[in-house]
């Protein structure tokens, strides 16, 4: 990694949240000991570097030694909270660490600065998060009501943590592609809700700054 900043922090979350969920997709194709602790772990290690960027300052690359500890403590600490049967702590506490990271990726893209490219990746960052928030939400459902899902395997939440982003993302975008669909009512209610979001945020968030940053261009080129 080089240097995170208010110049480039959005643009590292983003292209390294699709890094991260397609490492996830690959380890659950080819499964691997500990593989979703893992990538659960490179994620919250991706989110604080960022977080350091989108709180104004500076992040000088990590050394390997540092990365690696960093990497093996949250491991650990997943393997143990869920090893001791507190796998609604370990959901809930990715879900506050999530939700604080997008709360300040919207602070800087919707109330720091003018638009530029940083600012709207970084919505598309927000999006992301978004859905993952979600699919922590379903996971968190999921563990309490064993059949608030139909299409989704009896397993421990880590196991099933690509297949529900991959639902939550489906469902933030609309496709519906009816694989894997919701029974409980509070699954329901959360589904809808993630998709009428999902729809408000593309359509209105994202099209606002994508124009305004085009009638800044335009005016500079005006004045020019």
């Amino acid at each position: 990694m080089g240097r995170v900043s208010e110049k480039n922090n959005l643009v590292y979350l983003t292209v390294s949240l699709v890094i991260l969920l397609m490492v996830a997709a690959l380890v659950d194709q080819f499964p691997v000991p500990l593989g979703q602790h893992m990538v659960q772990a490179l994620t919250v290690l991706t989110l604080a570097s960022g977080v350091v960027g989108l709180r104004g300052s500076r992040l000088r690359v990590y050394t390997r030694l540092g990365l690696i500890a960093g990497f093996a403590v949250i491991v650990l600490l997943g393997v143990m909270l869920d090893a001791s049967g507190l796998d609604y702590a370990h959901l809930l506490i990715l879900i506050g660490f999530y939700t604080w990271a997008t709360w300040l990726a919207a602070r800087q893209v919707l109330f720091t600065g003018p638009i530029d490219t940083n600012k709207i990746v970084g919505a598309i960052c927000i999006y992301l998060l978004m859905g993952l928030i979600w699919a922590l939400f379903y996971l968190l459902i999921a563990q309490a009501l064993p059949d608030a899902f139909n299409g989704l395997q009896q397993l421990p939440w880590y196991e099933n943590f690509a297949d529900v982003s991959y639902y939550s993302f489906v469902t933030l975008t609309t496709l519906g592609y009816g694989d894997i669909s919701p029974v409980a009512p509070v699954a329901r209610f959360l589904v809808y809700m993630e998709a009428i979001i999902g729809v408000f945020y593309m359509a209105i968030l994202v099209a606002s700054l994508i124009g305004i940053r085009t009638s800044e261009i335009q005016a500079r080129d005006d004045q020019g």
